[in-house]
């Protein structure tokens, strides 16, 4: 008898020579029934950079805006301004559950009278007086000082969720967040319009949002009250608008004026609780396209637009301590939210990305290096120079004593 591993391989040859070559030119059959193959949903064509984009000019578009309403305008009735923002909200909500499907997420939530009662209402109410603390603070202090105040929201949101218990305390998490305080402190030194009233109005609103934002994750420990922040408005905008209107009621309305709405004028007012709103609907794209790393960036990039959008339009005085302390508070705050290990991976994709642009395109490369270096070199040697021009009120002053001498 032979070997049976010889006898195998001769009979495995035989069979390979035996048999006919495949045709390559043959159409491939699929594996899978045409009739049965369920189709896939076509992926959105948008780019979620658009998404980014109009987040980020909205959510400055509408500070902006209530700051110039609110002060530029001389319509000092903040509370009236913020109940007006909800009740515009309620209405569009309501028409949203009817008309559209981007509040069908409200039908998984199991919300009944006792729920509502001992849960939505106690939110709605800090919610209220956050933002009307918040809107108060416009009348006081500059849209630059107030980012830089608002930079100690995330430290806010840890020490009420240690108070409350949803979160157990850690005393590394504690030191990591004390550079945003720190950071937020050496603003607050070199600030130079510092007043004390609009401070404390920040800082309550900031407590009052901490508190909120710890109650609905309270609430939403439970997979059956996950809410999108467009069906949390749904529920909230309509308890928020009635406590703000209590409130109006007893310390604005009274004292508003046809006049004072004619010269802020009700398009403007229509087109102010627009922009609140779209904020609200932007807010669920956003969420839907992109990660909270992509949020938390978006959030850091929005306050420093917001700071030199202040600076240019209302041409607010930030000293250089202020640039160097809100610089602390942002790298604290985005060292908190993400974390060393994911900034040490971000930084390293984003190094292998501007290698690879930088192989591909070598000549823009430079020109991007140079760019940067000259720019920050005005930058630097600018606010180094010393300030050239005359001092008006001296010219005039010679200018009268001219006049008074002839």
């Amino acid at each position: 008898m032979g070997d049976p591993e010889k006898y195998s391989e001769k009979e495995r040859l035989s069979a390979d020579i035996g048999s006919p070559v495949p045709d390559t030119t043959a159409p491939i059959l699929p594996t899978v029934n045409p009739e049965v193959r369920k189709d896939e949903k076509p992926g959105s064509k948008i780019h979620p950079a658009f998404y980014v984009m109009t987040w980020i000019t909205l959510s400055s578009s509408i500070i902006l805006f209530n700051k110039w309403i609110l002060d530029t305008a001389k319509f000092h009735y903040p509370v009236t301004l913020t109940c007006w923002h909800l009740v515009f909200a309620t209405v569009m909500t309501q028409i949203m559950a009817r008309t559209t499907t981007l509040l069908d997420g409200r039908k998984t939530v199991k919300m009944t009278g006792r729920i509502y009662l001992r849960a939505i209402v106690p939110i709605g109410a800090f919610f209220s007086l956050s933002l009307i603390c918040g809107n108060l603070t416009y009348l006081y202090l500059s849209v630059a000082f107030i980012q830089m105040l608002k930079a100690c929201t995330p430290v806010a949101v840890l020490l009420a969720g240690w108070a409350m218990g949803v979160e157990k305390a850690d005393l590394r998490t504690l030191i990591n967040v004390s550079f945003i305080v720190i950071g937020v402190v050496i603003a607050s030194i070199g600030e130079i319009k510092f007043v004390l009233v609009g401070v404390l109005y920040q800082l309550g609103g900031i407590v009052f949002e901490a508190m909120r934002l710890v109650m609905v994750q309270q609430l939403l420990s439970s997979a059956e009250y996950k809410m999108d922040p467009l069906v949390s408005l749904y529920y909230f905008a309509p308890i928020c608008a009635f406590m703000n209107f209590c409130v109006a009621a007893i310390f604005e309305i009274p004292r508003i004026q046809m006049a004072d709405v004619y010269y802020v004028g009700p398009w403007i007012l229509l087109a102010n609780a627009m922009v609140a709103f779209a904020l609200n609907v932007s807010v669920v794209f956003l969420i839907g396209r992109t990660s909270g790393l992509v949020m938390t960036l978006c959030g850091v990039l929005k306050d420093i637009l917001l700071v030199a959008a202040s600076i240019a339009i209302w041409g607010t005085p930030v000293s250089a301590l202020q640039y160097f302390g809100y610089s602390i508070a942002l790298a604290g705050l985005v060292y908190y939210k993400l974390g060393g290990a994911t900034i040490k991976a971000q930084l390293s994709e984003l190094n292998r990305a501007w290698a690879e642009y930088g192989a591909k395109h070598p000549a823009v490369r430079k020109v991007i290096v140079l760019g940067s270096v000259l720019l920050f070199l005005f930058l630097v040697l600018g606010g180094l120079a010393p300030k050239v021009g005359y001092d008006s009120t001296y010219l005039t002053s010679v200018i009268k004593e001219g006049d008074k001498a002839t």
